[in-house]
């Protein structure tokens, strides 16, 4: 999950907008809300609230408006929201039971304004949006909650979001590839592999919740699997990787992979990895060696040659590349100006990279690597992608940051609470201002909306684990409430 950007997007003016079936589950806890905070996570840009609690309709209704107003994202977006948000509410609440309460709502009908009519989801495109509830000669509520962006996107939720799609990896090569049909004979099993027409339908899925998918083609290093199909793209039988850099072949079958999934994934970036490159294959195979001995090359040489040539071929195609810290680290002078760096190995790097005129991706190891499972929310609520960087001009260079689930310790039995609710701290921290989250007791103002945010995260069938527990993922230690886990 890749936020790109620092800016906050979303200003709300509301009267403590809350749903009735919050305040059941609070109710049933006795768990008590400390009535100062405001339970929003992440904290929007600006907001300003009164002291009313507002009851909105199951059977909330749309009304939209705008250039942007018949767009079926927008429609299918606020039935989709409307189900989760309202999937424990049916006829009378208990709630309403338990004062006796009639069915009087507040809010029932939302109201979204979108002044554009582009669908163009790419790096920057305006996602902010401003939330109105207001108030009619100060006694009652108008009926509706207003939502005014600038485009769907912002009307979705104003935040701009990534998907990382790490698809291939030394171990398997999942993806089918029209040109090389083959390589999918690298996947784990022939029941566990990615059609064009799966991904496409991903890449489609996430669009339509304003979801850019970033995919990654890791090369030279990570890449195994490539050859159960095409060995020839081994060094050696015996000596698998990194991708023989003396065969033309590797560069025709990667210029075709990438000519092939160019049509699935329109995203403006697009990963070509670089990291882990062990290049003891290149100099002890013998024909690789008298290839770089030809050219009075060495391996490091061969290493940079190999990234250069796929950035060309990436940037051919109309993409802009990005490679992970170790491409910079090791030939920064060379690198193509537009190359996105991706930091990952420690601190340092962003700095270092904006200062010589590169784009960053904070993704520092140490406390946004999900799969450190002894990495609290803390860590992670605490870490600045800007630290070091206090002019203006390279701050703009860091794109945001990414939080990152590698699966080697995770599959569909686990990966809900290992990733959940500690990438919600990243979020925060990427999506609301600098001031608002720097500096500041955060067991007071960030704790209590986290376990809140935790919670409500549960009621919507995420199986987010405890805020705090010692190692990710573990279930609670004892009995008590979930606003206190």
């Amino acid at each position: 999950m890749l936020p790109f950007s620092q800016k906050p997007h979303s200003k709300f003016s509301f009267f403590k907008l809350l749903f009735w079936v919050s305040q059941l589950l609070v109710l049933s806890s006795g768990f008590e809300l400390d009535e100062s905070l405001t339970y929003i996570w992440p904290l929007p840009s600006e907001f300003t609230s009164g002291n009313e609690t507002l009851a909105v309709d199951p059977t909330l209704s749309l009304s939209v408006s705008g250039k942007g107003g018949d767009l079926k994202i927008l429609r299918e977006g606020f039935e989709r929201y409307k189900k989760i948000i309202f999937k424990h509410v049916s006829g009378v609440s208990i709630f309403e039971k338990l004062r006796g309460i009639t069915s009087v709502y507040d809010i029932s009908e939302l109201r979204i304004i979108v002044n554009s009519d582009s669908e163009e989801l790419q790096l920057g495109v305006d996602e902010s949006y401003t939330l109105f509830v207001a108030k009619n000669d100060g006694k009652s509520i108008v009926g509706g909650a207003t939502i005014e962006a600038n485009t769907v996107y912002g009307a979705l939720r104003g935040l701009e979001n990534v998907l990382h799609w790490h698809i291939i990896d030394e171990q398997s090569f999942p993806l089918e590839v029209p040109t090389y049909p083959n390589l999918w004979n690298g996947a784990y099993t022939k029941w566990e592999r990615y059609t064009v027409e799966d991904a496409s339908d991903i890449v489609s899925f996430a669009k339509m919740r304003g979801i850019h998918v970033m995919a990654e083609v890791d090369v030279p290093g990570h890449a195994e699997s490539w050859g159960a199909g095409y060995p020839d793209l081994w060094p050696s039988s015996s000596c698998r990787e990194p991708l023989d850099v003396s065969k033309n072949f590797t560069f025709d079958l990667i210029s075709g992979i990438l000519s092939d999934i160019r049509k699935i994934f329109p995203f403006e970036l697009f990963h070509l990895g670089g990291d882990e490159v062990n290049t003891g294959c290149w100099t002890s195979t013998p024909h690789v060696k008298q290839w770089l001995n030809d050219r009075n090359m060495t391996a490091k040489d061969a290493y940079q040659y190999f990234v250069l040539k796929a950035q060309e071929m990436a940037i051919s195609k109309g993409w802009t590349p990005v490679n992970w810290e170790e491409t910079f680290n090791a030939f920064a002078a060379n690198l193509n100006p537009q190359t996105v760096v991706h930091n990952w190995l420690g601190p340092g790097v962003c700095p270092n990279a904006v200062a010589k005129g590169f784009r960053c991706i904070f993704s520092n190891q140490g406390v946004w690597y999900l799969d450190h499972l002894d990495v609290p929310w803390d860590q992670v609520y605490n870490a600045e992608p800007l630290e070091g960087i206090n002019n203006v001009s390279e701050q703009n260079l860091v794109l945001g940051g990414e939080v990152c689930m590698w699966d080697e310790v995770a599959d569909t039995s686990n990966v809900q609470q290992t990733i959940w609710p500690r990438a919600a701290a990243a979020a925060e921290r990427l999506w609301s201002k600098r001031e608002a989250v720097s500096a500041r007791n955060i067991t007071l103002t960030a704790l209590p909306r986290f376990l809140y945010f935790r919670c409500l995260l549960n009621r919507r069938g995420v199986q987010a684990a405890p805020v705090t527990n010692k190692y990710a993922r573990q279930p609670p230690t004892g009995p008590g409430s979930c606003y206190e886990q």
